[in-house]
């Protein structure tokens, strides 16, 4: 079982594709692939990084933290995968359900845990040494700023914790 301050942030990682999926409800199809700028992510490309990042980023560090000792985590590049994945392409619900599975997953196998295997640890490149509890504050630091993102995007308010 995670320590108390682990429990409240893996509480609202779980939050968050409730969150997300209630600012994205209603778009239409342009609506979805609407971009402030080049260099930002649109509606629906937001939320297949969240998806992709998820699964292949953090469900994959934390089952290889799990099962190896102080391995390597590869970096990811959402931008270059919003490219190649064609991701202002792809079917919001889709996308949405992906994520909110993958998160499930995580956050049962988070609350699954013991309290010192929050503590193992791997090298995550371009950062260094992360232990799981680190990655569980990316997480949160991570669905913040696309929650931000999206809230900015679609000119509604800040509901980012």
């Amino acid at each position: 079982m995670p320590p108390e301050d682990l429990q409240d942030l893996i509480d609202a990682l779980t939050q968050t594709p409730k969150t997300v999926a209630g600012l994205v409800k209603d778009l239409s199809g342009p609506q979805l692939r609407v971009k402030n700028s080049p260099e930002e992510f649109s509606v629906i490309e937001n939320v297949c990084h969240l998806r992709d990042i998820e699964i292949e980023g953090y469900t994959a560090r934390i089952s290889k933290i799990l099962r190896e000792n102080n391995p390597l985590l590869p970096d990811i590049d959402g931008r270059r995968l919003a490219v190649e994945r064609e991701y202002h392409r792809q079917d919001l619900s889709k996308a949405l359900h992906a994520f909110a599975e993958a998160r499930k997953q995580n956050t049962q196998t988070l609350l699954g845990l013991e309290t010192e295997q929050f503590h193992r640890e791997g090298t995550l490149e371009g950062v260094g040494s992360v232990t799981i509890r680190g990655l569980v504050l990316m997480m949160r630091d991570h669905d913040a700023d696309h929650v931000r993102e999206l809230s900015s995007l679609l000119g509604r308010p800040n509901i980012a914790t």
